[in-house]
């Protein structure tokens, strides 16, 4: 970070309510993924590989409760959707010292299930969730969302990171198809905008969640494991 960056660039080194970087949960967390390394590019791309990898993404885990958007809280359960491992992410980069903050933006996507279109009604997925990170001078954007062998199920590349350029969805999957297009951006946050995540997603898909808050429940491995091999039967 440079000393000539403002006052308030501060403001994405310090803990939150929900990027909540001085738990012991999220300290651990870092420390054990950053052992030895010794620049922020290398405290930065480790944190990506652990969040992208460590935590399962699961678009069937989504509460919409404030509790439940607590970057401890998502690193306990060890699974949550795109935007609560980009909490994750953001949440351990400045537990290592590294100025982070939460970027959210509508996107096609294209990586989905049958059900879930079916329930989505749309796929369009608003409020999708990336980090961005401050590293070699500048901010860059990275998504953690898909692990390995996620992206393995449905023919899709991993996402990798340099620490220095924009990692973000490919446009193509592995065999030329469209993955993801970004089609609306809602900016950058120092913290969580929690309600109103919650209640643009209660407006745009209100079959999705119960009254309490809990989503329809299902298993996105399963479902995408079993389309996979429909498509190679």
């Amino acid at each position: 970070m440079k000393k000539s960056e403002p006052e308030d660039f501060q403001t994405y080194l310090k803990p939150t309510a929900f990027i909540d970087s001085d738990s012991p949960e999220i300290v651990s967390f870092t420390r054990t993924h950053t052992a030895g390394a010794r620049e922020d590019i290398e405290k930065g791309v480790r944190l990506f590989y652990a969040v992208r990898d460590g935590i399962r993404y699961d678009p069937y885990n989504i509460v919409l409760r404030p509790e439940a958007f607590k970057a401890s809280n998502i690193l306990k359960k060890g699974s949550g959707y795109c935007v609560a491992k980009a909490i994750v992410l953001a949440a351990a980069a400045r537990a290592a010292g590294i100025p982070s903050r939460l970027g959210l933006a509508d996107v096609r996507n294209h990586l989905s299930t049958e059900r879930l279109r079916r329930i989505m009604k749309t796929d369009v997925f608003t409020y999708h969730g990336f980090t961005e990170l401050f590293l070699d001078d500048h901010w860059v954007k990275v998504t953690p969302t898909f692990h390995l062998s996620l992206c393995e199920r449905f023919g899709v590349k991993t996402l990798e990171f340099d620490g220095r350029k924009d990692s973000l969805f490919h446009p193509y999957d592995a065999k030329g198809n469209r993955h993801m297009e970004y089609v609306r951006d809602h900016g950058t946050f120092a913290d969580v905008p929690f309600e109103r995540i919650a209640k643009e997603f209660r407006r745009i898909y209100p079959e999705f969640f119960s009254e309490e808050g809990e989503m329809v429940a299902g298993s996105f491995d399963e479902e995408a494991l079993r389309e996979r091999k429909r498509g190679k039967a």
